[in-house]
């Protein structure tokens, strides 16, 4: 027994070095990542507790718009994946510009709304219960913040759509230089711009924003400046923008595939962040000690957020290469791999529980609560690596309807439900609420495992594209 479980679900040394080698650096671009914006949420704490939850607002919407963009580009990634499998560069720079146009279009739809919607928008976040001066506050440095953030939008994106298509050709050190690159400026303006140090004036949450701002130039530049001076390993950018012909049935099959990833991205971040709307009726302070957990966990929930993204290449590539039994072996190793690694972060997070909330200008009621949201994050994480593999499985082999359901269907039909009855309809604590709602990934978790179980997701989806 302990034989066959080893078989299935053990690789070999070598099986682990290459996987090691495809995903540290993008744990380590996402870790930078996360730990900048963890810097930037405690120097924006340091102002105060209304700052904190203006800044905090407005992220939970360019969490929406980043988490779209993504789904916008994973469509076309399944299909550049399988093309890069089957040696298709030609195949690789149709979906190159099928990503950019999509992109800019969402872009343009995000800036739009960001801008003309604003005040409503954060408004939603404040309970007609918290204190006037404290609501209107909030209101006022989340619009400032706001104004600036939409300027970030276009790098953000463009840079995104060039770093997946080098990331599936397995070049993920590039992605992983830029973010590196943009890190300590990024650190760097924040101080000086949030405190007025080395000679700049004091400007707050405005800071924050412009710095975040420009390190997202940045990182961007650096990706695109890399893909355009190395043709000879991205054949696919040669010619690139000579024309932006894409064959009709390749714009096709693209759409069909990635309308539902694209709609389950957006529509499961809106979840996030609707579920995010119910918490807040319970008042500003619980905003707060939200931000402070989830800037903690998202920091280790980097690591099996890209282990998933690994399966989705490695298995994806294996797909298109029609190695249809290895692709299933290697995908039972990589779960494995992606929960196993997940507890060993998750129990890196629990120490930190008592100590990072301690970081914040804030009131000792927010810290606790914050501590405790921490923990019951930690005990969840391993969960949501498990669901995260699933998903990715599921849209290596382009089952993007399935994946649809998985995701946008168990968020809107039992998380959102459930967090809506409960805050409103209750008087549960809020930290028993917050449990409930966590651990109702469990049913996540048992529909993937049937889901992945069952093999629908082995396909190869470029065999026959022209």
């Amino acid at each position: 027994m302990l034989r066959n479980f080893r078989e299935k679900y053990i690789g070999d040394r070598q099986f682990y070095k290459n996987v090691l080698i495809m995903v540290i650096p993008m744990i380590l671009q996402n870790l930078v990542t996360n730990f900048v914006s963890l810097i930037d949420n405690i120097m924006v704490g340091q102002i105060g507790t209304e700052q904190m939850n203006g800044v905090s607002i407005v992220n939970q919407y360019i969490f929406v718009f980043n988490i779209t963009v993504f789904g916008a580009v994973a469509g076309p990634s399944i299909f550049g994946a399988q093309f890069f499998g089957k040696g298709d560069h030609e195949g690789q720079k149709h979906t190159v510009r099928f990503r950019l146009l999509t992109v800019t279009t969402i872009i343009a739809i995000g800036t739009a709304l960001f801008y003309f919607f604003a005040e409503p928008l954060i408004s939603l976040f404040i309970s007609p219960d918290d204190p006037v001066e404290k609501a209107a506050a909030t209101l006022e440095y989340g619009k400032e913040y706001m104004m600036y953030m939409l300027l970030g939008l276009f790098p953000f994106g463009i840079g995104q759509a060039y770093s997946s298509v080098v990331r599936e050709c397995g070049e993920t050190k590039i992605p992983m230089i830029a973010s590196f690159s943009a890190v300590g400026v990024n650190i760097f303006l924040d101080y000086s711009l949030i405190f007025g140090k080395f000679g700049f004036a004091e400007m707050g949450v405005k800071g924050a924003a412009i710095a975040t701002v420009i390190s997202k130039v940045i990182e961007a530049f650096v990706v695109i400046l890399w893909t355009h001076t190395h043709p000879k390993k991205n054949k696919y950018i040669v010619g690139i923008f000579r024309g932006f012909h894409i064959p009709s049935e390749l714009v096709r099959k693209m759409l069909i595939k990635g309308l539902p990833l694209l709609f389950n991205e957006f529509l499961w971040a809106a979840g996030m962040s609707i579920i995010a709307q119910c918490y807040s009726v319970r008042g500003l302070d619980v905003v707060a000690a939200r931000n402070i957990s989830s800037t903690m966990t998202n920091l280790f929930g980097a690591i099996y957020i890209q282990l998933g993204a690994c399966i989705g290449i490695i298995v994806g590539a294996k797909l298109g290469a029609n190695k249809l039994k290895e692709a299933r072996s290697t995908d039972n190793k990589l779960l494995f791999f992606s929960v196993a690694v997940t507890v060993l972060a998750a129990a890196a997070v629990i120490p930190f529980a008592e100590i990072f909330p301690k970081l914040y200008n804030t009131e000792d009621s927010i810290r606790d609560l914050a501590s405790y949201m921490i923990i019951i994050q930690a005990l969840a994480m391993p969960l949501w690596a498990y669901t995260n593999a699933c998903y990715f499985t599921l849209r290596s082999g382009g089952k993007t309807g399935v994946t649809f359901l998985f995701d946008f269907g168990y968020t809107f039909l039992l998380m959102i439900p459930l967090a809506f009855v409960l805050a409103y309809f209750t008087d549960m604590n809020i930290r028993l609420l917050w449990a409930v709602v966590t651990f109702s990934e469990i049913i996540k978790v048992i529909i993937g495992y049937f889901m992945v179980k069952s093999d629908v997701w082995i396909n190869n989806i470029v065999n026959t594209e022209e």
